[in-house]
């Protein structure tokens, strides 16, 4: 019998990388609201948080960032976390783009920001986990 696509793409052994991959990501939001003065409660940053833990969910697992080769090095976990994030980023300005309409103006340049701020989180944490264990 072959594996489905879902068994291929999610292994338990890649479970400690999921409660990881979304600190970083909350992180990079509450750090990015705090510098523009708008992290006024745990409310607030769920709602500026869930377009991109959304396009999180939709992308990272497709992409297998949870597969057993993630869980395995560095050298495949942290690649396959940014290819995750590339579309996650995109789904989330996208969404909070929709949802907030004085925003238009500045979304290209929002979207590079995510893009690079949360490859680097998402990449350096798991790089660093896998340095530790």
């Amino acid at each position: 019998m072959s594996e489905s696509f879902l068994s291929k793409r999610v292994d338990r052994s890649a479970a400690p990388l999921v409660v990881g991959d979304v600190i970083a990501i909350v992180t990079v939001i509450a750090i990015g609201m705090t510098s523009h003065g708008s992290l006024t409660g745990p409310t607030a940053l769920a709602t500026t948080a869930a377009p991109f833990l959304l396009g999180w969910a939709v992308a990272s697992v497709p992409i297998g960032a949870y597969s057993a080769g993630a869980a395995e090095s560095a050298k495949a976990a942290v690649p396959l976390a940014i290819r995750s994030w590339i579309p996650a980023a995109l789904v989330g300005v996208v969404v909070r783009g929709a949802v907030q309409s004085d925003f238009s103006t500045g979304l290209a340049v929002f979207l590079v920001v995510m893009l690079a701020v949360g490859s680097l989180a998402l990449g350096g944490w798991r790089w660093v986990a896998f340095k530790l264990s």
